[in-house]
């Protein structure tokens, strides 16, 4: 790992307990299924991820917990900060998913397929779904630093519903480099090499198998819309590449990953997260 630079010392991973549309504001922001200015795409790109969100992040809290044991005393505080941080998110997307269905959408089939993919990571050995984990903790992090640093990826959303998704977006910059620490320290017997190689074959299964996932949940709100269609996947293209452009942004960051010298700290996006936890007005949860 010669050249990357490590988690800094003095990283602070601070669980915020935001509780969304308790008081039951944002189900007004939801009279259009099109909560995302009244945009199919936009809202069906944010929908489908929200659909995963829960059942994913409760395979990463179980893929990053097993190795508690194997981290130095730092990396397990930071472990904690992540469990805490994720068991978090999976509450608040619960909630956000009920109002896509309280939109009228049926997302039973969505979660099945969700349900089927997790079986099937669950099957591997732990340190594979370490390395899953790894993986799709990498994906999260540069989306989420990509959401935050373009003001028209969630310009026109009601304020609730965009500030869930920036609380979430802060907290996964915040700990992107948790689960790659870990592996680090489960691997460390290993070879550079295979350490290295390990991850980047992951990495690229799971590029596939996330951005099909995704592709097959905006399709199915597409159907229910009854605008499955060339014209709209058309628009796709052009809002993921063109405007705002949220997978081209990314995408020179994505390929760092296959780097021996790749870590998700090698960027230092904490001023991202200050000033946006400064906008919101955020507080850390108790532990």
């Amino acid at each position: 790992m010669m050249g990357s630079l490590p988690t800094p010392a003095d990283l602070a991973i601070h669980p915020r307990d935001l509780k969304f549309n308790r008081a039951g504001t944002a189900r007004d922001a939801h009279h259009t299924r099109w909560w995302h200015c009244n945009d199919p795409v936009k809202t069906a790109f944010l929908n489908a991820l929200s659909i995963t969100f829960p059942q994913g992040e409760s395979l990463f809290v179980e893929a990053v917990r097993r190795y508690r044991d194997v981290a130095d005393p730092v990396l397990r505080e930071q472990i904690a900060a992540f469990i805490k941080q994720e068991t978090l998110h999976m509450r608040e997307h619960v909630v956000f998913n009920r109002l896509i269905e309280q939109a009228g959408y049926d997302v039973a089939a969505m979660n099945a397929y969700t349900t089927e993919r997790m079986s099937i990571a669950r099957s591997r050995p732990p340190i594979a779904q370490l390395a899953i984990t790894v993986a799709l903790e990498h994906f999260t992090a540069i989306l989420a630093h990509g959401l935050l640093t373009n003001p028209q990826h969630l310009q026109g959303v009601p304020n609730e519903i965009a500030n869930l998704w920036k609380y979430h977006a802060i907290e996964e910059i915040e700990h992107k480099g948790v689960a790659f620490d870990t592996y680090l320290a489960a691997t460390k017997d290993w070879s550079g090499f295979k350490r290295w190689y390990v991850r980047c074959k992951v990495m690229a299964i799971m590029s596939y198998l996330f951005w099909r996932s995704n592709a097959r949940h905006m399709a199915d709100f597409f159907r229910q819309d009854g605008i499955n269609t060339f014209g709209t996947w058309m628009r796709v293209l052009k809002f993921h590449f063109v405007s705002p452009g949220l997978l081209r942004s990314i995408f020179g960051e994505y390929w760092k990953f296959y780097s021996p010298n790749f870590h998700p700290w090698n960027i230092d996006d904490r001023a991202l997260i200050a000033n946006i936890e400064k906008e919101l007005g955020m507080t850390s949860a108790t532990a």
